[in-house]
């Protein structure tokens, strides 16, 4: 969300991010607040008004009665009386006005940065860098549920009874290698210096709107019926959460929380062929990455968490790119995102696997997360990443790692966690 004060001395430089972001049915919401906002103003400033001679008259009403002049202390009164109305009639103006405001400011999006690449959506994202030799070997690599099968790791049928279409049982060694990955990212970043923490998995509304659009919300968040909770989309929501309403010493910054948390999604709209089996799903599991900075810290931060992810997947033999996400695919509290994308061998192309955003002050602005520093308070920056989310890369990993014999590699670094194994054998 965006200081009133920024919009009503650049309304310009708002349009034209609007407009680089392809949401042109937002522009005439910055007039408008900028009007709200003259309204706002003018509200207040009768309303000051009102006070000084209300409080300036109730003195004199006491020197009237002194002097005996009753009739003119009536007088008095009634004026004073009248002004006590008009207070309260332009208070309740003034919140019906401060509410439109704030509904409008949480609708026009954040200032993207400047390097951001300008595009419609996310076939316009920009590739950045790959790592690792992306490589397609001499057999054939089967769809990933049909390697889960292979392991007896899977069951979709079961699960489609007991919850419906986007769940999963897990089973065996498969089961066994996504908690691995989990507790592997855990400790990966916890070495890193990130301190662990297991976070709520339902948040209040207040919440909510503070970490995301409305459009997100929607698309995304699951409400509890008859209570004020919602479950969690992913752990950063949280996260950030955590710091709502609290002022933050200078020298404590920054905080860099590494969460585990199950996330559930509504997930939205058509899948393809490509999105079936645990690709895109109502419930997952994930590690996390948030930070909580100084904003003149936030923009070596977003490197710092992006390269994170680009290692632990490097770490387990997966190669990966990043990609720069472009102005039409950022949500509208995000500055700046990056996806990072793993290597599929059987399709031989790229997916998402985790992404990295740097959101500005806009939801230390929503949730009132603030810096205590020697000129004065101010907003802290928040970002976040995706650690791992092992559904998906689950994916990546069997396909990179499946052998002819249709065994599965376990990479070194993750055979402490799978009990010293060394390869997954089928069995069938």
């Amino acid at each position: 969300m965006l200081d009133i004060k920024f919009v009503r001395e650049n309304p310009e430089i708002v349009k034209q991010n609007i407009k680089n972001k392809f949401q042109d049915h937002k522009l005439p919401l910055v007039d408008e607040v900028i009007e709200l906002d003259a309204e706002n103003r003018e509200i207040k400033q009768e309303v000051q008004g009102l006070r000084a001679n209300r409080n300036k008259m109730s003195k004199q009403i006491g020197a009237l009665m002194g002097q005996g002049k009753k009739e003119e202390a009536e007088e008095v009164k009634k004026q004073v009386t009248s002004f006590a109305d008009r207070i309260e009639e332009l208070s309740e103006k003034e919140k019906e006005v401060e509410e439109k405001i704030r509904q409008i400011m949480m609708t026009i999006p954040n200032i993207i940065d400047p390097s951001v690449p300008i595009g419609k959506d996310d076939s316009e994202n920009v590739e950045v860098e790959k790592y690792g030799d992306p490589m397609v070997p001499d057999f054939e690599i089967p769809y990933h549920t049909d390697i889960m099968e292979r392991f007896d790791g899977i069951d979709l049928d079961s699960a489609r009874k007991v919850a419906g279409n986007g769940f999963y049982y897990l089973m065996g060694d498969v089961a066994r290698l996504h908690s691995a990955v989990i507790s592997y990212a855990r400790d990966f970043m916890i070495g890193r210096g990130f301190t662990y923490c297991v976070p709520p998995f339902m948040i209040r509304s207040n919440v909510v709107t503070g970490v995301m659009s409305f459009d997100e919300m929607d698309a995304m968040m699951y409400k509890i019926e008859g209570e004020d909770l919602y479950l969690i989309g992913t752990s950063e929501h949280s996260m950030i959460g955590k710091f709502i309403d609290t002022t933050l010493e200078e020298e404590s910054l920054p905080k860099t929380l590494t969460s585990y948390s199950p996330c559930f999604r509504k997930e939205k709209g058509a899948h393809g062929i490509e999105e079936r089996g645990v690709y895109r799903i109502h419930q997952f599991e994930k590690q996390e990455m948030i930070v909580v900075c100084k904003p003149e810290e936030s923009k070596e931060w977003y490197d710092k968490l992006w390269q994170n992810t680009v290692d632990l997947f490097r770490s387990l033999d997966i190669p990966v790119r990043t990609l720069e996400c472009c102005s039409g695919d950022l949500a509208d509290l995000k500055v700046k995102s990056v996806d990072v994308e793993a290597w599929s061998p059987r399709q031989k192309k790229y997916f998402e696997v985790g992404s990295c955003s740097n959101l500005g002050d806009a939801q230390a602005r929503r949730l009132r997360i603030r810096i205590k520093g020697e000129k004065g308070n101010y907003f802290a920056h928040t970002l976040n990443n995706t650690v791992v989310a092992p559904p998906r890369m689950l994916i990546a990993f069997l396909e990179n790692n499946l052998q002819a014999d249709g065994s599965v590699r376990i990479p070194e670094v993750l055979r402490p966690y799978m009990g010293g194994m060394e390869a997954m054998v089928p069995s069938k």
